[in-house]
């Protein structure tokens, strides 16, 4: 495969689906450009034991997986918007919808704020490679509270 060419689910030796998808209450809101969606798409590989994310899509579906695991732990659809935030097109894209993995024995998740959070963090940061020092901040803060004590924790 060309070096430039997109990521498939077949450029990853394992890789398992989602087996208990829940639906994230809370997307990010962020707008992505059409540059930064076509980034998106092409995928990124994990190089090494320090990034954790594998990211590839298929039709309208971006994958997000662990790299260590290879499990599945966030689908995404985008949808097109307009500059005053409507869906006809042309002002770059938007989260549509977006599962994480519910099931315990392959994702602990803490809470819907964190898994916005995350997924945004994810896209951003290990995709496009953006600092993302505001997110990667908030996340820090997420994670110091108790489990319980996360806004939007089951």
């Amino acid at each position: 495969m060309p070096a430039d060419a997109p990521l498939t689910r077949s450029s990853f030796r394992k890789l398992s689906r989602i087996t208990a998808p829940q639906q994230l209450p809370e997307l990010p809101e962020r707008h992505w450009t059409d540059a930064e969606l076509t980034r998106v798409r092409r995928g990124v590989r994990a190089r090494g034991m320090d990034e954790r994310w594998h990211v590839f899509a298929e039709d309208d579906t971006v994958f997000v997986h662990r790299s260590w695991s290879g499990h599945g732990i966030y689908e995404v659809t985008f949808a097109p918007v307009t500059e005053d935030g409507s869906e006809d097109g042309g002002g770059g894209w938007r989260i549509a919808s977006a599962v994480v993995e519910a099931d315990p024995q392959r994702y602990r998740s803490r809470g819907a704020e964190f898994e916005r959070v995350t997924l945004e963090l994810v896209l951003s940061a290990a995709v496009l490679g953006e600092p993302a020092e505001e997110l990667r901040a908030r996340q820090e803060k997420l994670l110091a509270l108790p489990a319980d004590g996360l806004p939007g924790s089951p």
